[in-house]
């Protein structure tokens, strides 16, 4: 009796384990944009990151919700509706995942991440509302890979931290490495048209080139041992 009840309660536990781990999951784009349009007009759009980035690009609808105290939180969390759908971006889902965790714990039961942030939402060509151009064309950028040299793409974002913790390094490798490679830094934001064009969903993301051709790709904060090999075998 006492194993089965054991069994039982096991079997509870791995059943709602199951169902917890699906509620963390985030969305694709499809079902977010799909849930987004199901909540009309109650939908509560937040965008976490600075004012200064929601100016320069944000999705249709949204709000800029950056906090930068306890206090400027209870202020503007003050002004949802919690019963209403919450959905929250940032670059990636660093500040979108803590500021969705803190509007769980304030009573907020229905709060969707966009999978993957903004970047990805712009590198896979889905609409922002923006007061900057769309930046270098396709052919600006592939003339800029004109060169005897290997050239090295740094696509990244100045608001971006993983972006900030890779740019030493880049910095390190275009001045130990100048007589072998060219360093192109790219600000993802200022050239929506081109990151989607080049399907960079993530940033930072670095491109290797030779003779116009990529020969090496690598999202986020890579070692620079990593790098140097890159270069190495290509050159």
């Amino acid at each position: 009796m006492k194993t089965s009840r054991i069994v039982a309660i096991l079997c509870l536990v791995l059943f709602a384990s199951i169902i917890l781990n699906a509620q963390d999951t985030p969305p694709s784009f499809d079902a977010f944009e799909a849930k987004l349009a199901q909540a009309g007009s109650r939908a509560q759009i937040l965008d976490a990151r600075s004012e200064e980035e929601y100016i320069q690009n944000h999705l249709k609808g949204a709000i800029s919700f950056s906090v930068a105290s306890e206090a400027d939180f209870q202020k503007q969390a003050s002004r949802l509706t919690k019963i209403n759908p919450v959905f929250i971006y940032s670059i990636a889902n660093g500040r979108s995942g803590q500021l969705a965790k803190k509007l769980r714990e304030a009573g907020f039961a229905d709060v969707t991440e966009l999978p993957g942030g903004l970047s990805k939402w712009i590198g896979s060509g889905r609409p922002v509302v923006s007061t900057v151009g769309s930046g270098w064309s396709l052919t600006d950028y592939q003339a800029q890979l004109n060169s005897e040299k290997l050239v090295l793409v740094d696509f990244g974002s100045r608001y971006c931290g993983s972006c900030k913790k890779l740019a030493p390094t880049v910095d390190e490798l275009e001045k130990e490495q100048a007589s072998t490679i060219k360093v192109i830094r790219v600000e993802a934001y200022e050239n929506k048209e081109l990151v989607k064009q080049l399907g960079i969903t993530s940033l930072p993301t670095l491109v290797l080139y030779k003779g116009n051709k990529e020969v090496w790709k690598k999202a986020g904060v890579t070692p620079k041992s990593e790098i140097q090999a890159s270069i190495a075998e290509s050159l």
